[in-house]
């Protein structure tokens, strides 16, 4: 193929850009692969399976992590296919925000932007932490280190710089990192599972792996604990809206970019229905797992020993790191976005890129918030609970907001290339309510009795983002300069008469 024809859709995204009202600054090196291997990668079912998979023990056990795995994440794919649709008529860096902004205004926009950014913040915390619990768990075994939660936070901090590394390196790096990270994920699930299906004697039945149900948060009532326990899935299936996110370094955005946001929900729902059913066979003392520091591992050290167990943590760890890596690309491209528009306090030096078309101040602002947000870990054990809890409290709402004005537009809505169609409305507003559902049972109390160490900070920490994003709106609003142009199609007609 020659030059001039590799670099017609790339004229072409931009172009549809610069009708967007954005002049482009960041490179396109990322194809239609590329684009879904980061929401893939941020999804990671060897990262948020592994890391609640103790919480899920609790609360509902097996019955509620299958069932509840598979109910979450049809509901969740219907999201993804709505959101899917804004995204191709909106492909920018902005994401969720850009949309809400065209199609409500700006105080929508605001709003969402806000509630984005908080839930990426709070996913780089939580990934990352829990890649750090995994890393300590594997020295416990590997040198009889102790991992308290300073040696964790240790950890933490360098898995931060490393991920902020490797993002200031360019687009193109980031793009191999998580085509590689795919192939990691699939190929760990595969031998994670394989290994625990032919390795131990004794294996769990079907009854217990889909019907088993377990209590022990302290509540009494089955239907309100399978609630609670859908968080395990619901955590899990965040992220997808990075492809948005990198839709400006992706070539045919406007189809590369929603269908990575799909494509990458189906594939994790499948692969943590594989992961989660070969867990939960090979199960050999369910209390002793419930109770270690970090359940899986206690699975891999009873069904293998301590050097299979080592074996199959370096998979889990090495996924979590990709997907660490992942969600800070996607952190780092909605700050550079955000700031751009004026919406964040120094929006100056958060939208600055380097030559290499990468916003690198931006990508040492999201690990440092990252960083901070799990310093309470250190006197909190609940801590990292409420992490993972910020991140689907600030995600899921904003993912909804877009699809919601979205259907109040009603027909005045322009689809871009890639669109649902006459399922476009029945779809959009079955997502709607779930995520209303959902982002209801996030902010539930998930312990009894309710104490200062089993307090539900979620709902508190959402009021507060609002709060905070209300008052800096009443401060600096009027900066908040999202381009406000007519249709695209008419944008584009003005360009050419001129």
């Amino acid at each position: 193929m020659s030059r001039s024809h590799r670099s017609a859709p790339v004229h072409g995204d931009d172009d549809h850009l610069r009708s967007l009202g954005y002049e482009p600054e960041l490179i396109r090196r990322m194809g239609g692969f590329g684009n879904f291997a980061v929401s893939f990668s941020v999804i990671s079912v060897l990262s948020g399976c592994m890391t609640l998979f103790g919480f899920g023990l609790v609360t509902g056990g097996p019955a509620v992590m299958m069932w509840g795995w598979v109910g979450v994440g049809l509901a969740v794919l219907l999201v993804g296919l709505s959101l899917a649709e804004v995204t191709s008529a909106y492909p920018t860096s902005g994401g969720l925000y850009f949309m809400a902004q065209r199609l409500g205004g700006p105080r929508w926009g605001w709003v969402t932007g806000w509630l984005n950014l908080l839930g990426l913040l709070g996913g780089i915390a939580g990934i990352d932490y829990g890649a750090a619990s995994f890393i300590a768990a594997f020295a416990a075994l590997q040198w009889g280190v102790v991992p308290t939660p300073g040696l964790i936070l240790t950890i933490f901090a360098g898995v931060l710089v490393l991920h902020a590394l490797l993002n200031v390196v360019g687009v193109r790096v980031v793009s191999l990192l998580n085509s590689i990270s795919v192939w990691w994920h699939l190929t760990g699930v595969a031998v994670i599972v394989g290994v625990l299906a032919i390795v131990p004697s004794h294996h769990q039945d079907a009854g217990f792996v889909f019907g088993h149900f377990v209590n022990e948060t302290g509540w009494s009532n089955p239907v309100y604990v399978s609630a609670v326990g859908l968080l395990l899935a619901g955590y899990t299936f965040c992220g997808y809206d990075a492809s948005a996110h990198l839709s400006e370094e992706t070539t045919d955005a406007s189809m590369a970019a929603p269908r990575g946001i799909v494509r990458s929900i189906w594939v994790s729902l499948l692969a943590g229905f594989v992961l989660l059913t070969g867990l939960l066979f090979a199960v050999q003392d369910y209390a002793g797992t419930a109770g270690a520091a970090v359940p899986p591992a206690q699975i891999f050290l009873d069904a293998l020993g301590t050097t299979g167990a080592k074996a199959l943590l370096l998979i889990v760890i090495g996924a979590q790191l990709f997907c660490g890596s992942a969600e800070t690309t996607a952190a780092s491209r909605m700050i550079y976005a955000f700031s751009r528009d004026n919406a964040l306090p120094g929006s100056a030096t958060w939208r600055r890129v380097s030559p290499n078309g990468v916003p690198v101040p931006a990508v040492w602002l999201a690990v440092s918030v990252a960083f901070l947000l799990a310093v309470p870990s250190l006197w909190s054990p609940v801590a990292y609970g409420a992490v993972t809890a910020v991140n689907v409290i600030g995600m899921t709402p904003s993912y909804i907001i877009p699809v919601f004005l979205r259907l109040r537009r009603g027909d005045r809505f322009v689809p871009g290339p890639w669109n649902l169609g006459q399922w476009s409305r029945p779809v959009g507003t079955a997502a709607v309510v779930w995520v209303v559902v959902v982002t209801v049972l996030v902010c539930l109390p998930q312990r009894y009795p309710v104490t200062v160490d089993t307090f539900n900070y979620a709902p508190v920490t959402l009021i507060v983002v609002l709060a905070l994003s209300a008052a800096w709106y009443r401060m600096a609003g009027s900066k908040f300069s999202v381009p406000v142009v007519q249709d695209a199609h008419l944008a584009r007609i003005e360009e050419l008469i001129v």
